[in-house]
């Protein structure tokens, strides 16, 4: 199968990855910061070097601060929900997943409001300038994502974060669709919390997440438990990352999320970026020049967006044309609305949903050509019932 669905989660892992995974299962499964035995010791280690290997993708200093969750979404309701109380006022962008939206929506039973500030197409002063206008005395809280999961249009995060420090406001960055998949150090920007996914540009197994805290503040942790320290005190340790790890953590996802952000660190981002942009603009340029198809953006370059397109073809609803491309063509894409209906609703895709593809290390250009190929046989064929030839 040819695999464009990689904004849901990167496939193919690289085999560092599965070794990583098998061979924490197969030789040191103990529970890590348990026990004094190797084979915990070896857990515990493995657990460390990840954090280093985190701290040193995103450019902290302290691998403490590298907090481990089940996936992003826990990362931001753990800001969300340990940092706003009643009375506090939150800004987001018009782009924001439901990762985002939905938990801001429960924290109106308890006296939160926010605000969405809308994104300005390729104009950042202009988007800056609308979450300027929304800020309120009881502004708390930015958060805002890095890329659009669905349009692939970035955000300008660094200078909103430096926006939000000039107003003395908090700042969380949703990088589910941009970690690993372009630079990001928080070394010299005002971020105070960065969230993602560990199993999309990172090349983790699914069930891993990571909140980077960059910030003095720091939430409250969502559960409470055993942390492996400070055992004889009943309250919750307060240093990092005990204060949010409660529990047995996952040892293999978190080894082969170890595997997977050393994979990225020595292709380097920067690198990642430039071939798979490289493949994104090839694969908008084709379907650019098949008449049915509607595009949504203007070609993807660096500067301004993630490698993902986003489209449809005239006459097929966006699930009809994904089912098209996996049963007759053997192609993996993601069709509807993406867990994102504020980002549909902005570009006005709200009824229809897109057809989402999205490149990884792994996509070819001969991958590229054979999708397009198979996007304008369908958008050719008057009949999507009949069958069609997949020799393309």
């Amino acid at each position: 199968m040819i695999y464009f669905d990689n904004g849901a989660t990167t496939f193919p892992k690289p085999e560092c990855v599965v070794r990583a995974v098998n061979g924490a299962l197969k030789y040191y499964g103990a529970n890590p910061g348990r026990s004094g035995h190797n084979m915990s010791l070896k857990a515990s280690e493995t657990i460390y070097n990840c954090r280093v290997n985190c701290a040193k993708l995103f450019g902290i200093d302290k691998p403490e601060n590298i907090i481990f969750t089940s996936n992003c979404t826990v990362a931001l309701n753990t800001v969300i929900k340990g940092l706003l109380k009643s009375g506090d006022h939150v800004i987001i962008s018009s782009l924001e997943h439901n990762a985002v939206v939905r938990p801001l929506e429960f924290m109106k039973n308890y006296g939160v409001e926010y605000s969405i500030a809308d994104y300005v197409p390729y104009d950042d002063e202009k988007t800056i300038d609308n979450f300027r206008k929304l800020i309120k005395s009881n502004t708390r809280l930015v958060i805002c994502t890095h890329a659009s999961n669905v349009f692939g249009v970035k955000l300008p995060v660094e200078r909103i974060a430096a926006l939000c420090r000039i107003y003395g406001i908090l700042f969380c960055v949703d990088a589910a669709q941009s970690a690993g998949v372009v630079p990001i150090s928080l070394k010299d920007t005002c971020i105070d919390f960065l969230c993602t996914a560990g199993h999309k540009g990172l090349y983790g197994p699914m069930g891993t997440g990571i909140l980077v805290i960059n910030s003095e503040e720091t939430p409250e942790s969502l559960i409470q438990g055993g942390t492996g320290s400070m055992s004889s005190c009943r309250r919750q340790p307060e240093m990092l990352p005990d204060k949010y790890e409660s529990g047995t953590p996952n040892l293999p996802g978190i080894a082969g999320l170890n595997a997977g952000v050393k994979f990225v660190l020595q292709r380097s981002p920067g690198k990642i970026e430039k071939n798979e942009m490289m493949l994104a603009q090839r694969m908008y340029d084709r379907l650019s020049n098949i008449k049915k198809v509607k595009l949504y953006t203007k070609r993807p370059d660096s500067k301004s967006f993630v490698p993902v397109i986003s489209f449809n073809i005239d006459g097929y609803e966006s699930e009809q044309t994904a089912v098209l491309l996996n049963d007759r063509f053997n192609i993996a894409v993601r069709a509807g609305l993406h867990c994102a209906p504020l980002a549909h609703e902005f570009f006005h895709t709200d009824e229809i949903g897109t057809v989402r593809a999205v490149m990884s290390v792994f996509s070819t250009q001969g991958q590229i050509e054979y999708f397009a190929n198979a996007v304008h046989k369908i958008s050719d064929f008057k009949n999507p019932s009949k069958k069609v030839a997949i020799n393309i």
